[in-house]
């Protein structure tokens, strides 16, 4: 699931339709998920919804009416369009974190159960992606608010989490503003 429903404040627009290496951050991120072996790829949308959805036609999309309330209604908006899927887990990537790869995701992937908790790991940092085994999703919907999506969820289930290690495969800077972007771009060709 690519959580791109953002209005992108500090960038200037939603960074759904950031272009980057020649096409939108969204597919980027939607591409990198099936590369990594995802088998369905969600993407959650609001911020400029009709345009992302055009950048993008292929992909499949579930819309957040209350996407400026922050990342947590995305996440719940996800996860509830996941529930009768029979989906027994959902690797959550962030549309604005380019530097997540393609072998990380297929290194988180690969503990994919209905009952795992896991993170991508950068050192002593966690971070994405994210895999949410299914028999999580109503605790991690009943405690994401704001912009905390799954954090105190996963602060409160610390002991239950694995952490994988993707730190020599990928990084996990936010491209939060233009300027963020041009240094990434310059950092990692």
């Amino acid at each position: 699931m690519v959580l791109a429903a953002g209005g992108g404040r500090r960038y200037g627009m939603a960074k759904a339709l950031v272009p980057f290496r020649g096409q939108p951050l969204v597919r980027h991120a939607a591409g990198l998920a099936s590369a990594g072996g995802c088998s369905r790829v969600l993407v959650v949308v609001g911020a400029e919804a009709a345009r992302v959805r055009a950048a993008a036609p292929e992909l499949d999309f579930v819309g957040n009416p209350d996407w400026a309330t922050g990342m947590a209604s995305s996440l719940r908006a996800g996860l509830a369009a996941l529930v009768l899927t029979g989906t027994e887990a959902a690797l959550i990537l962030l549309v604005d974190m380019p530097g997540v790869t393609a072998e990380a995701v297929r290194r988180v992937a690969a503990l994919s159960s209905p009952h795992a908790l896991v993170m991508g790991g950068y050192g002593t940092r966690r971070g994405h992606p994210v895999l949410l085994g299914r028999d999580h999703w109503a605790g991690v919907a009943a405690s994401a608010t704001g912009d905390h999506g799954a954090r105190d969820y996963l602060r409160a289930h610390a002991s239950a989490v694995t952490v994988v290690d993707v730190e020599d495969v990928a990084d996990d800077l936010d491209v939060d503003t233009p300027e963020a972007l041009a240094r990434y771009v310059t950092r990692r060709p």
